[in-house]
């Protein structure tokens, strides 16, 4: 698969991008430090677009509301390669460097995907690559991976502004992937691939309940009895949930964890309009369907039990992530280049969710994983600590790959081997065959 010419180009993009090690360091720390969260990310997006408009890449910006977008077109027809970084941080308000006012945090190293995306765009551009390259090489910011604000992103979509809530299924709705025919991105992690470069074998997947309970406002005190206490609903309705987890199989990684947004208006009234949310996980799409049909029975034995209203919404998520395995080879093997073969491991199946899983049912992807980070995902200690295991190595893991897809012939066994889940339009179709609302009112029953 590796040919002399392409060994020799390896090297050149290689150096090009120890070369800008520096700035691209100064980047990922600039955006850690200026967090935003999803389809919030003007300012990240602007970095991007000025690193592209430096290295004189045509782009679109404004994709999926702060997407951006830049092309390297290759010396011959080809195929189009995808390499993806995420714009949006968390909201993890207690983290040393979140946003004083909206919580945002980096706290799942999204600025270090935003640095490796570039350093591939530069290392192709300052070593010439494009000139030996049968394909283009999309380099793509993504918006809204992380789930998050999920009232926020419904009332975008209310407003006609998305259609779905996570940023690469509203591009693939718009189409911005009808151009690509391979896609991959490399996550940071903490502790499964420290000092190292991973392949999970997959991602659980999800669906998105935002739940309403209903009740009758009250005096707390004096005519508690002339209420209906939509708080209690919920309560009973969250251990109802709880009553199901036994009836989980193991090797289907369900995971389910509501939240409460809204628990009532003031003390001395009876809770009359209480809020929850909720995702509902699992690792294939049969197992997510089940787990949500138990749900939804225990949110409506809530309100039964109470007499309350329940209105339930369910809203498309993310579909389990199934890594390409031929593409994924491709990509082991320059791995083991870089970082040596004891440092590359199988990481297993993980139990978080991407909207990378989407893309991955629709065309060949990868989304393997990257050391280089410390402290809790998700937690208010997570950082990045070592920027070449974090940034540097991965960049050059992907750049190599793409060389092999489109200078050394790889891409043709890749998409020879391939076999997408979905076509778009059949995906689309599951995606919106998930998004309804249930309203059941136990007071009439």
């Amino acid at each position: 698969m590796e040919t002399e010419n392409t060994r020799t180009l390896k090297a050149a993009v290689c150096a090009a991008i120890d070369r800008r090690a520096d700035e691209l360091i100064r980047i990922a720390d600039d955006i850690y430090r200026h967090p935003e969260l999803g389809f919030k990310e003007f300012r990240t997006a602007g970095i991007v677009s000025d690193f592209f408009e430096r290295l004189g890449l045509p782009h679109r910006d404004g994709l999926a509301i702060t997407g951006v977008k830049a092309r390297l077109q290759g010396a011959t027809a080809g195929p189009s390669v995808a390499v993806l970084g995420e714009l949006d941080s968390l909201a993890v308000g207690d983290h040393p460097f979140a946003d004083p006012v909206t919580g945002a945090a980096h706290a799942c190293g999204h600025n270090a995907q935003i640095a490796m995306m570039l350093g591939v765009a530069a290392g192709f551009v300052d070593a010439g690559a494009a000139a030996q390259l049968a394909g283009d090489v999309v380099f793509f910011a993504v918006p809204a991976e992380e789930y998050v604000e999920v009232e926020y992103r419904a009332e975008l979509a209310k407003q006609g502004k998305i259609e779905f809530l996570g940023g690469k299924p509203e591009l693939i709705r718009l189409g911005e992937f009808d151009d690509v025919q391979l896609a991959m991105m490399t996550h940071s992690s903490t502790g499964t691939v420290d000092g190292a470069i991973g392949m999970a074998e997959s991602n659980n997947g999800c669906v998105v309940k935002l739940i309403r309970y209903t009740g009758k406002a009250a005096h707390a005190g004096g005519s508690p009895h002339r209420g209906v206490n939509a708080l209690n609903a919920a309560m009973l309705a969250l251990q109802a949930i709880h009553a199901q987890r036994e009836t989980f199989r193991d090797q289907d990684t369900i995971r389910v964890h509501p939240i409460i947004t809204k628990g009532g208006e003031i003390v001395n009234v009876v809770p009359a309009d209480v809020r929850m949310e909720t995702f509902v996980r699992g690792r294939t799409v049969e197992a997510i369907q089940d787990a949500n049909v138990k749900v939804d029975r225990a949110l409506k034995a809530g309100a039964l039990a109470i007499g309350a209203q329940v209105s339930i919404q369910t809203i498309p998520g993310y579909l389990p992530l199934r890594n390409d395995a031929t593409l994924g080879q491709v990509f082991l093997e320059n791995a083991r280049t870089v970082v040596g073969a004891d440092n590359v491991k199988s990481v297993g199946h993980r139990t978080g969710s991407t909207d990378m899983g989407d893309v991955t049912h629709v065309i060949p992807s990868i989304h393997p994983y990257a050391g280089g980070a410390a402290g809790m995902g998700h937690g208010a200690d997570y950082r990045i600590e070592d920027p070449v295991l974090a940034i540097l190595n991965p960049a050059k893991a992907m750049a190599m790959t793409v060389l092999d897809l489109l200078a050394g012939g790889a891409s043709q066994h890749v998409l020879a081997e391939a076999k997408p889940r979905f076509s778009k339009d059949e995906y689309l179709t599951l995606q919106r065959q998930i998004n309804q609302t249930l309203v059941f009112d136990g007071a009439s029953v």
